[in-house]
C-alpha cells in the first residue's frame, strides 16, 4: 500500500474492536461491500459482526493465542501491532511481515472502556472503576496514529460517515491529511482519557499533584479577545458551567460577555439559585454586571420587582450590561428587559411568554443555565500569568453571620442586620477595594477598583446620595484608618461592616462609637483582584 492510499494487492484489513457499537454494523457493511475490506475483529464486537451475518476473522484465530485473564489480554500481541506499525515502503519491515506471515492492518476503529462514564456515578466501587482503564485500547490507538501514514485509525462512531466520505472521494484512498487529522483526534482522545484517570486516582488516594492536568475542550472560536486585536478561544468541559448553557437566541458570545456572565453568576448565586429538582423557594434576586463589576443588585418578593430595583439602582451603568437572575424570567420581567438595550441575561429558564416578548430582540443573548450545570463544575478559579498559571479555591464560602462580632456600643437593628448581610455577599463580588452602600435589599452605591479604600467609598457615597442616610455600608478588606468612617457618617451611614484584622482597629471602632455607628467585623477578607 503506498502512503497515501488504503489500497494494497490485497484486500486491505480493518481491525474493529469498540466499546461503543452504535453505527458498526452499518459502516462495517460499507467497508466489505463497496471496498473489500476483510474483518478482523474480538470479543463483543466480533459477536456483534457476526450476529450480522457479516465474514469476521476473530483476532485469537489470527494470532494463534486465545484471549486470556478474563478477556484483559486480546489484541496485545505481535501479529497485530506488527501489522499496524510496519512501514510499506521499509524493506526491514516487510521482510519481518513476511517471516512473521503477519498481514498489513489498514484501518484500526477502537474506543475505549468507558472510564468516565463509570467514576460519574459517585458511589462506584474502586475496583469497578480500576477494571474500566483500558489497556489494550488505547494502545492500538496510539499505535495506528504513530503510523498514520500508512494506517487510518477511528476512534468515534461520530467518524464514521466522514471516512466514508473520504474515501467516496478518494477512490478507495484517504489523504496524507485527513490520516493526519485523524491521529490528531486520536492522541487527542487518549491524552484526556489518561488524563481523567489520573485527575481521579489523585482524589481517591488524596496525593499533591504534581503538575496540573484537565481535560477541557475547545467549544468555540471566539470573534476576537477583550479587543478586536486579540485572538481568543473558548474551552469548556462538557456538561459543566457555562458549556452547558442553552443559548435560547442573541449573537454568538464574545470573550467579555463570557468574563461578565461569570461575574453576574457568582453574584446570584450569594442569594440562592433555582433548580429545577429542588421544590425549595429561594428569595427573588437581580444582578446587573458591567465591566465584571456589580453596578446593581437587589432581593424583592418577585423576580420583576428584584429587577427593577437592580436596575434602579444604576440605570446608567446598566446600559450595555450583563443581568443575571436566580429563577424564573416572568412575563413582567420580560417587559422590563425589553425596554433597555442589554447584551446578556442568564436565568434558570424563561417562561414561554417571556420568550415570546424578548424574541423582537434578536440580538439579545438569553442563556438558560441550570443549576446541575453550575454544581457540576469544579471549584478551581483559573488564572494565566507569564509562563504558568494560578489556581485557588472559589471564593464561594456561604454567608454566617453567627460567626460575626459586634464592636461597637450601639448595635445593629433588625433592619440594619439584613441590610448589612445583603451588602457583606455583594461586596465580595466587587473588584478590589470595594465599598458597597445598600438598604432595603438594594444597592444604591457601589466603589470598584480603587488604589485606595477612601476613593472607593466617595465614588459608592456619590452614587447613593441621599439614599445613603441610613444605609449600610460594606467594605472588602479592613479600615487601617478611621477616614472612611468618618466620610461614611458624613453622608449618614448607620452601620458598617468589614473584615477587620488592622493593627489600627480600635481607631475605627472608637470613630463608630463617637459618631453613633454600628460596626460588625467578619474576620473574613474577600479581596478580589
Amino acid at each position: 500500500m503506498n502512503s497515501s492510499s488504503l489500497s494494497s494487492p490485497m484486500a486491505p484489513t480493518a481491525l474493529l474492536s469498540v466499546s461503543d457499537k452504535q453505527g458498526l454494523v452499518p459502516f462495517a457493511r460499507v467497508l466489505i461491500e463497496n471496498y473489500g475490506f476483510k474483518l478482523l475483529s474480538s470479543g463483543g464486537t466480533a459477536n456483534l459482526l457476526e450476529d450480522a451475518g457479516l465474514e469476521v476473522t476473530r483476532v485469537s484465530d489470527y494470532t494463534g493465542a486465545p484471549e486470556i485473564l478474563g478477556g484483559r489480554v486480546k489484541t496485545l500481541h505481535p501479529r497485530i501491532h506488527g501489522g499496524i506499525l510496519a512501514k510499506r515502503g521499509n524493506q526491514v519491515h516487510n521482510s519481518d511481515l513476511a517471516q512473521q506471515k503477519i498481514a498489513h492492518i489498514d484501518l484500526v476503529v477502537v474506543n475505549l472502556y468507558p472510564f468516565n462514564e463509570t467514576i460519574s456515578n459517585p458511589e462506584v466501587e474502586w475496583d469497578e472503576a480500576i477494571e474500566n482503564i483500558d489497556i489494550g485500547g488505547p494502545t492500538l490507538i496510539r499505535a495506528s496514529a504513530k503510523n498514520h501514514e500508512n494506517v487510518a485509525i477511528l476512534t468515534s462512531p461520530d467518524q464514521y460517515n466522514k471516512f466514508l466520505e473520504a474515501m467516496e472521494k478518494g477512490s478507495g484512498s484517504i489523504d496524507i491529511e485527513f490520516r493526519k487529522k485523524l491521529a490528531y483526534e486520536a492522541f487527542e482522545l487518549t491524552a484526556k482519557y489518561d488524563i481523567c484517570i489520573s485527575n481521579w486516582l489523585n482524589k481517591k488516594t488524596a496525593q499533591k499533584e504534581s503538575s496540573w492536568l484537565k481535560e477541557i475542550s475547545l467549544k468555540q472560536v471566539l470573534r476576537y479577545g477583550e479587543n478586536p486585536h486579540q485572538a481568543s478561544s473558548w474551552y469548556s468541559s462538557k456538561g459543566q458551567g457555562w458549556g452547558a448553557a442553552e443559548q435560547l437566541q442573541g449573537k454568538e458570545l464574545s470573550t467579555n460577555n463570557l468574563l461578565d456572565l461569570e461575574a453576574a453568576i457568582n453574584t446570584i448565586l450569594e442569594f440562592g439559585y433555582s433548580s429545577e429538582s429542588s421544590k425549595e423557594s429561594i428569595q427573588p434576586a437581580s444582578v446587573v454586571v458591567k465591566h465584571t463589576n456589580p453596578c446593581g443588585v437587589a432581593i424583592s418578593d418577585s423576580i420583576s420587582s428584584a429587577l427593577k430595583l437592580a436596575l434602579n439602582a444604576d440605570r446608567v451603568s446598566a446600559f450595555g450590561g450583563i443581568i443575571a437572575l436566580n429563577s424564573t424570567v416572568d412575563k413582567d420581567a420580560a417587559l422590563e428587559i425589553k425596554s433597555l438595550f442589554l447584551e446578556c441575561i442568564v436565568a434558570p429558564d424563561f417562561s414561554s411568554e417571556a420568550r415570546e416578548i424578548l424574541s423582537s430582540k434578536s440580538n439579545l443573548r438569553l442563556l438558560k443555565l441550570a443549576k446541575s450545570a453550575i454544581d457540576k463544575a469544579p471549584r478551581e478559579n483559573i488564572r494565566s500569568i507569564l509562563g504558568g498559571v494560578l489556581i485557588q479555591e472559589k471564593d464561594d464560602v456561604k454567608t454566617n453571620p453567627n460567626t460575626w462580632k459586634v464592636v461597637t456600643e450601639r448595635k445593629p437593628n433588625i433592619k440594619e442586620k439584613n441590610d448589612l448581610e445583603f451588602a457583606w455577599k455583594l461586596v465580595k463580588h466587587v473588584r478590589s477595594n470595594a465599598i458597597v452602600i445598600a438598604s432595603g435589599g438594594q444597592s444604591l452605591g457601589i466603589g470598584a477598583g480603587q488604589m485606595n479604600r477612601v476613593g472607593s467609598a466617595q465614588i459608592a457615597l456619590e452614587a447613593a446620595g441621599e439614599k445613603a442616610k441610613e444605609a449600610v455600608l460594606a467594605s472588602d478588606g479592613f479600615f487601617p484608618f478611621e477616614d472612611t468612617v468618618n466620610l461614611a457618617a458624613e453622608k449618614g451611614i448607620s452601620a458598617i461592616i468589614q473584615p477587620g484584622g488592622s493593627i489600627r482597629d480600635d481607631a475605627s471602632i472608637s470613630a463608630c462609637n463617637k459618631l453613633g455607628i454600628s460596626m460588625i467585623l467578619t474576620s473574613k477578607r474577600h479581596f478580589l483582584h
